[in-house]
């Protein structure tokens, strides 16, 4: 089942220019001049019930516009968008009812309420029944382990909790897509990790839609099955996971701690990264030459340690987005 289908989206802004210096202000104010911005420029995909995609791109590549439209905040200037069969332009309080969002940089809790205030908030906004909340905010505070805090003043929390929080109050009202915009953000390691979790058995258990944006590629790469990069308005790819690392990763890694030394300098395809003594961190073009032979020049007897590795996945990302 489709619940997010995008033909031929398109939106433009139109941005002052202003030239240098005093007289280039005075001239802004007399006789400003415009310029067009394509923000986003005829986009098409769709996404399926219980996905969970990324939606990524440089910095202003078109994946906040896209989100804006989405969710009826923004309309666009052609094309069409359905989000479980309604038309945001036209419906924007009824979708309300059907979707969550998280922006991990912008607030949607009552700092000066409690954890358990804020969830009860929500559930009169979505105009749930005391008792439904009262059962949605149980259930959640398991799923979620709030149970330390619930009764903490947001101010009072930390980022990682409040991250958590702002998640469950996004569904008190059981949304079928939850648009998640940079959730991590900020957050220390063990942190991402948990909230990560968190939103795997959200899904699971569920079987909510998201649709995330992330610049950061861990994320990407334990949260997502699919991934859409957006560049200048424009989609550049639209693939699984398991093809972008497949088509883009044409280049290994390998770590050596060696008993002797060896001079990889004149092989084709390697480029030595670092060196220290008979230790080593090499790239490898599997498109120019085989492991094997690097192997046979290393000979395994003299190989003390060895490590194999993909190229990060934020240089693959990277990568496309200089091609396009």
């Amino acid at each position: 089942m489709t619940v997010i289908s995008v033909k031929h989206l398109t939106k433009t802004f139109k941005v002052k220019e202003k030239e240098k210096g005093f007289i280039g202000s005075i001239k802004a104010i007399v006789k400003p001049r415009y310029k067009e911005v394509h923000a986003v420029n005829d986009i098409s995909f769709d996404v399926e019930e219980g996905e969970v995609i990324a939606f990524i791109g440089p910095n202003g590549a078109g994946k906040s516009t896209t989100i804006k439209m989405l969710t009826g905040i923004l309309y666009p200037d052609s094309g069409s968008i359905e989000v479980l069969a309604i038309n945001p332009t036209k419906a924007r309080k009824k979708l309300a009812y059907e979707i969550g969002t998280v922006f991990g940089q912008k607030e949607q809790l009552w700092m000066h309420l409690t954890a358990y205030d804020n969830f009860k908030f929500f559930g009169a906004i979505y105009d749930i029944s005391d008792n439904e909340t009262e059962k949605r905010i149980e259930e959640l505070s398991k799923v979620f382990n709030l149970g330390e805090f619930i009764n903490t003043p947001v101010r009072n929390l930390s980022l990682g909790q409040r991250i958590r929080c702002e998640i469950v109050a996004s569904l008190i009202h059981k949304p079928k897509v939850l648009f998640l915009d940079e959730p991590t953000i900020g957050l220390d390691p063990v942190v991402k990790e948990s909230i990560r979790e968190l939103i795997k058995k959200m899904n699971k258990e569920y079987h909510t839609t998201i649709f995330l944006t992330s610049h950061d590629t861990s994320d990407i790469e334990k949260l997502c099955k699919r991934v859409i990069i957006i560049n200048d308005g424009k989609i550049v790819m639209d693939d699984s996971m398991t093809n972008l690392k497949y088509h883009y990763m044409d280049k290994k890694v390998l770590e050596l701690k060696l008993k002797r030394s060896v001079n990889f300098n004149n092989t084709k395809g390697v480029k030595v990264l670092k060196e220290k003594a008979n230790s080593f961190k090499i790239e490898i073009n599997t498109n120019e030459t085989d492991i094997t032979s690097i192997f046979k020049l290393i000979n395994p007897e003299n190989i003390i340690d060895i490590n194999v590795s993909n190229i990060p996945l934020e240089e693959i990302i990277s990568t496309i987005y200089r091609k396009e």
